[in-house]
């Protein structure tokens, strides 16, 4: 197999090759979906780019209004017709944008999808740290000083004690986390069925979006928080705008020292896991597991690597987002899976997500019978 490859790649290396497979009529289709492909990778700064002049101009906004003609929209827009123009083109290249006649224009079909979710915007805006951190990719895969701007956004990351983080370190990434974790949280309430269920704790729920989305589909479903003390309080300011407050009970900690709350038939780690070495991951999971009853499950979910039809996101997106921010890696579902088995569950099962790209869902069991005597309700902090 290793000299078919290294046949290969000779072939598609040599010009003459690449010259000659673009003439023939079998093998055009194939070389110019690869020369697309290759373009792409050097152009995808740029497209980014393009995409996050739409979201902070508010494009997409003002054209879900209806379409509209070349100068108005760049007047509103705060553009020259002709800078209007080059925005608009780019745009429709991406499918961003769609032409509806002689110089006006409506919303693509990714345009489109952008309206319907906010939390794609919010990451678009944040992506600006994240492309700070790789304008040296190298110096960062060398571990040189670098901007660091992602650790930074991401306070915990680098904490000696981040239970003693205050709000306003806190603000930021949980707003973040908040606005994208709706998308997030209707591919699990669709992947498994939390209604088997008497009380939830979600672990490391930051302002409680996840669990805001919970109770509104799951109205018999007892609900608690643990996070960070002052990312708790942000929950609890969250919640208490909301009806559902009486069945949720906010708690305050660090999951990496401090025993989680007991009372819950199920754990929740959202998102959580891939921001942390395996040494913390086992110590998070053991947690989980003391907490729950016999029977009890463990239900994590986020991006995981190797994810059939969205490979690049868990290898090269999630791999250097988290080398940049300083810690945690991308998994596999075996590994998850492998450390969950360490941690004392059984019967790890992968459940079926709508969109794997933006998360996948792993549970487990803790051992033993499901016990009638769990308590369905547990009190605040």
């Amino acid at each position: 197999m290793d000299r078919l490859l290294d046949l290969r790649d000779r072939l598609l290396a040599n010009q003459s090759f690449q010259r000659w497979a673009s003439r023939f009529a079998l093998t055009r289709p194939i070389a110019r979906h690869r020369s697309r492909a290759l373009f792409d990778l050097c152009a995808g700064f740029v497209y980014s780019q393009v995409l996050a002049a739409c979201v902070r101009l508010e494009l997409f906004e003002i054209l879900s209004e209806g379409p509209q003609e070349l100068h108005p929209l760049a007047r509103r827009l705060g553009l020259a017709p002709d800078a209007a123009t080059c925005l608009l083109d780019a745009a429709i290249a991406l499918k961003l944008v769609s032409r509806r006649g002689h110089l006006r224009y409506g919303l693509g079909e990714l345009g489109a999808a952008m309206v319907g979710n906010p939390g794609i915007a919010a990451m678009v805006e944040h992506h600006a740290m994240l492309y700070a951190d790789l304008r040296d990719p190298v110096a960062l895969l060398r571990g040189e000083p670098a901007g660091r701007s992602l650790a930074a956004f991401w306070p915990y990351a680098e904490a000696e004690r981040p239970e003693d983080l205050d709000a306003d370190s806190v603000a930021a990434y949980s707003r973040l986390m908040a606005a994208s974790q709706p998308m997030v949280a209707s591919q699990i309430l669709d992947a498994y069925p939390l209604r088997r269920h008497r009380c939830l704790l979600d672990v490391g729920g930051g302002e409680g979006a996840f669990l805001e989305a919970v109770a509104a589909e799951v109205p018999g479903l007892d609900l608690m928080l643990f996070d960070l003390p002052a990312v708790a309080e942000r929950a609890e300011r969250r919640f208490a705008r909301q009806a559902a407050t009486e069945r949720i009970g906010v708690f305050g900690g660090d999951f990496l020292k401090d025993e989680l709350p007991r009372g819950a038939d199920i754990v929740s780690l959202v998102r959580i896991l891939h921001d942390h070495d395996d040494a913390r991951v086992l110590t998070l999971l053991r947690a989980a597991r003391r907490a729950l009853p016999p029977g009890g499950t463990l239900l994590l979910a986020e991006p995981m690597a190797e994810t059939p039809g969205a490979e690049p996101s868990g290898g090269a997106y999630f791999g250097f987002y988290l080398l940049a921010m300083g810690r945690g890696r991308p998994r596999t579902p075996a590994q998850l899976a492998g450390l969950v088995e360490e941690a004392g569950f059984e019967k790890p099962h992968l459940q079926t997500t709508g969109n794997p790209l933006l998360t996948r869902v792993l549970t487990a069991r803790a051992p033993g019978e499901v016990s009638d005597k769990v308590s369905g309700r547990a009190s605040g902090r």
